[in-house]
C-alpha cells in the first residue's frame, strides 16, 4: 500500500513516516499541495495523509482538486482546528476523515487502516504460484510446507512478481512500485533483494530459477 503523506512541518513528516513504514506501508512525503499534487499524477496512491494549512495549495483546495479531477483515493485530513466548522469544511472538500493535531499515534494508524479497508473491493486474496504461497494479510510465506522469511522489502518484491506472473517487471519498476520517490535506491539494491529472495527460495526446496532473470528486461516467475 504506498500512501502520499502531505505536511510541511518536516519533523512531524519524518516522524510519521517512519511510523508508517513500520506499518508496511510505502510513503512519499510532499511538503506543499502543489508538490503533492503533481505527485498524484504520476503514481496511484491507496491513501492521502494530509495537513489541512499547507504552503502553495492548501489541503481543502487540494482535496477538492483530487475530487473534481476524479481521484477517489481516500483521504485523511489533519489540522490543529477543532471547531465543527473546520471539520464540516474538511469533510465537504471531500475528505473521508478528520483528525485534530495532537493526535494518538495508534488511533491514526488504526484509521488509516479502517479508511483503506472500506477503500478496498475485496479483501486482499493469498497469492499462489506452483507450491509458493503467499498471503497479504498475514505477511506469511511458505513453499510446499516449509515457511519463507522475508525482511518487507523482499516481500513486497516477491508479492510483486507473483502479482505480475509470468510477465517481466523492470528493475526501475520495481523500484517506482515500492520505495520512496524522494531517496530511491539504486538498480543494484534491486538485484541484492532478488538474490537473497532466491536463496531463501531454494533453502526452502524452490528450484534454482523459480525467479527467472530475463536479460536487459527484468524479471518473471518461472513457467509452470
Amino acid at each position: 500500500m504506498r500512501i502520499l503523506l502531505v505536511e510541511d512541518d518536516h519533523h512531524l513528516a519524518a516522524s510519521l513516516s517512519e511510523a508508517l513504514e513500520a506499518e508496511r506501508y510505502t510513503v512519499d512525503i510532499a511538503y506543499n499541495g502543489e508538490i503533492a499534487w503533481q505527485q498524484m499524477r504520476i503514481l496511484p496512491y491507496d491513501l492521502a495523509l494530509m495537513d489541512v494549512t499547507l504552503p502553495q495549495l492548501d489541503g481543502l483546495r487540494l482535496c477538492q482538486r483530487m475530487r473534481s479531477h476524479g481521484v477517489c483515493s481516500p483521504v485523511l485530513m489533519l489540522t490543529a482546528r477543532d471547531t465543527s466548522g473546520d471539520k464540516v469544511a474538511g469533510l465537504d472538500s471531500g475528505a473521508d476523515a478528520y483528525m485534530v493535531k495532537p493526535f494518538d499515534l495508534a488511533e491514526l494508524i488504526a484509521q488509516i487502516r479502517a479508511l483503506l479497508r472500506r477503500g478496498a473491493t475485496a479483501p486482499p486474496q493469498a497469492l499462489a504460484w506452483g507450491a509458493l504461497r503467499l498471503n497479504p494479510t498475514t505477511y506469511d510465506v511458505g513453499y510446499q510446507d516449509a515457511p519463507v522469511r522475508l525482511t518487507p522489502k523482499e516481500f513486497a518484491i516477491l508479492e510483486l512478481l507473483l502479482r505480475n506472473g509470468r510477465c517481466v517487471i523492470s528493475r526501475h519498476f520495481i523500484l517506482d512500485s515500492i520505495w520512496k520517490l524522494d531517496d530511491p535506491p539504486g538498480e543494484e539494491t534491486v538485484k541484492a533483494h532478488l538474490k537473497s529472495i532466491r536463496q531463501k527460495l531454494r533453502k526452502a526446496g524452490a528450484p534454482r530459477q523459480f525467479i527467472e532473470t530475463v536479460h536487459g528486461l527484468g524479471y518473471r516467475l518461472m513457467n509452470l
